[in-house]
């Protein structure tokens, strides 16, 4: 659109603003430069978005002629004209000069320091995590066998405040978030019920117990994401301490609205966006996707590890209850065996293994229990955030541009209606009407356009959180090694207390060789050596 204007079709003063906020090195403006120029006529929001829409930049600069005809945009739009690209082509006289003030002030645009560009989110993985961490504990109220229902204790480490809460007050404000930040990563919440068919108590404990550990995933990832860690609704629901804290988080709903109303820079979206911003969220989205895919396996894995250390701590825990059970027979040994057995002595030490067996299975236990919380919960917590963005993506999809196509198709039935209407004599009323009607649809059309842009802005950084969130690799790994480092020496710990028990046991003359372990001939290695009489 740059051939509508060439230098000799402009006033001189259009060369002394180019000169003015120009970059030296490059002979190009920087958008930043101006957007600040733009925000400085006092033009209202909707019609320097225009302006900014019709105007070609690339890689953050305008050319000197781009900023010709943004400058002659503004001109016309500040005599009351509305600014399109059309105004520009049928302008047979010299382009106005644009009311911008002082030349020296133009300088001061550019002497300006560059502002970094809102697209980018640039916390660390560790300052997202020191923004708050939150407790979510069970407060439950028992009515015979099963829970009548249960309230959760939540305690932010930010706010330093704890209030009490509701799943029905978790559904209330999860529905809001996705209203407040359609364009954003909001976790799923946890189902609210067990399916029916399989409620047990035991059942209905661990489900309620999962339960819990799902809202504290979703709690900490809101509480820690950088664009809603500050929202009121957010603040509200880790603070208020009310008795109606459902009507609480309604009311600050309705004060603010959606993101797109109360973002300073909601219709500047496109402005800040990357020329190829489809290839790279096609290409991220893809990444992300093998990525969800592999996490769900190292989850699926880690939980069938500690499920094995859990069972590890049942079998120690048996077969020490089974060795005190053999202990414990009090039949009497046969004269015959009396000769050459000492199994009436060895039964009575058997019995007091079982306190050692049982030290065992506690140390399983807690390495299972170790498992779940630092790495099963860990990676659970990753998978969460992939799934919202999985979720987010689909509702970029199915939302913004499956509404932008269908208002476009409506705008062009309507056309087609005025058409007809122009050919075809029709009553005047009808075709005012539907004059109205189509510019009403125009600023629908407009409005759907600006918010499919800055659904785009909002992608790009949620992206950038996802790999902001990636190295939670390392503390993954790190919790995994670690458990196992700590659980293998505990337990070594307790064997090597037991092996000395097992050496009075089956040394001397109870009819078994000693010593028990005796090296094999040839390869040096130690194996049990058990040698018939």
């Amino acid at each position: 659109m740059e051939g509508d204007i060439n230098e000799g079709s402009v006033p001189p003063y259009y060369r002394e603003v180019y000169e003015a906020i120009c970059n030296k090195k490059d002979e190009r403006v920087q958008i930043a430069v101006f957007q600040r120029l733009l925000s400085s006529t006092d033009l209202p929001n909707t019609v320097q978005s225009q302006i900014a829409e019709y105007v070609d930049h690339k890689d953050g600069f305008l050319s000197k002629l781009s900023l010709y005809k943004a400058l002659a945009l503004i001109a016309l739009a500040q005599q009351g004209k509305q600014p399109s690209p059309k105004l520009l082509e049928n302008y047979i006289q010299e382009f106005p000069k644009p009311q911008l003030g002082e030349l020296k002030d133009l300088q001061a645009l550019r002497m300006q320091p560059a502002q970094e560009s809102p697209l980018v989110v640039r916390q660390t993985l560790a300052q997202l995590l020191e923004r708050d961490a939150v407790q979510v504990e069970l407060i439950p109220e028992k009515k015979g066998l099963f829970l009548k229902h249960v309230e959760y204790q939540i305690t932010s480490q930010r706010f330093k405040i704890s209030v009490y809460r509701r799943y029905s007050d978790f559904d209330v404000f999860h529905e809001l978030m996705l209203q407040r930040f359609a364009y954003r990563m909001v976790p799923a919440l946890p189902p609210k019920r067990m399916l029916k068919g399989v409620l047990t108590s035991t059942s209905e404990r661990e489900f309620i117990e999962g339960r819990r550990r799902a809202l504290r995933r979703f709690i900490n990832l809101v509480a820690r994401h950088p664009f809603f860690s500050e929202d009121e609704l957010v603040k509200t629901f880790l603070t208020f301490s009310g008795s109606d804290v459902q009507n609480k988080l309604r009311e600050a709903f309705k004060r603010a609205g959606d993101e797109f109303m109360t973002c300073k820079i909601a219709t500047q979206a496109k402005e800040y966006l990357p020329a190829d911003i489809q290839a790279q969220f096609a290409s991220s989205r893809e990444l992300i996707r093998n990525i969800l895919n592999s996490f769900h396996k190292l989850r699926d894995r880690a939980e069938k590890m500690a499920e094995r250390s859990k069972e590890n701590a049942m079998d120690l825990l048996m077969f020490g209850r089974e060795l005190s059970a053999v202990g414990s027979d009090t039949s009497p040994v046969p004269a015959l065996a009396l000769a050459n057995s000492s199994w009436g002595t060895l039964r009575q030490s058997l019995k007091g293994l079982s306190v050692e067996f049982a030290l065992l299975a506690d140390k399983a236990a807690q390495q299972g229990r170790r498992e779940e919380d630092d790495v099963v919960e860990k990676l659970n917590l990753f998978l969460d955030m992939l799934q919202s963005y999985k979720d987010l993506c689909e509702r970029h999809e199915k939302g913004v541009l499956h509404e932008h196509q269908r208002a476009l198709q409506k705008y062009s039935v309507m056309k087609r209606q005025m058409m007809s209407a122009t050919v075809q004599p029709k009553e005047q009323v009808s075709v005012e009407q539907l004059e109205s009607r189509i510019v009403q649809q125009e600023n629908a059309i407009l409005t759907m356009e600006l918010r499919n842009y800055f659904s785009l802005f909002c992608l790009h950084q949620e992206t950038q959180l996802i790999f902001t969130y990636l190295p939670i690799t390392s503390h993954i790994l790190g919790a995994l090694v670690n458990s196992q480092i700590q659980g293998h020496r505990e337990m070594g710990e307790v064997w090597n207390d037991l092996h000395p028990k097992l050496s009075c046991l089956f040394g001397g003359n109870n009819g078994i060789p000693s010593p028990l372990l005796s090296p094999q001939k040839g390869d040096g290695k130690t194996a049990v050596a058990f040698s018939p009489s």
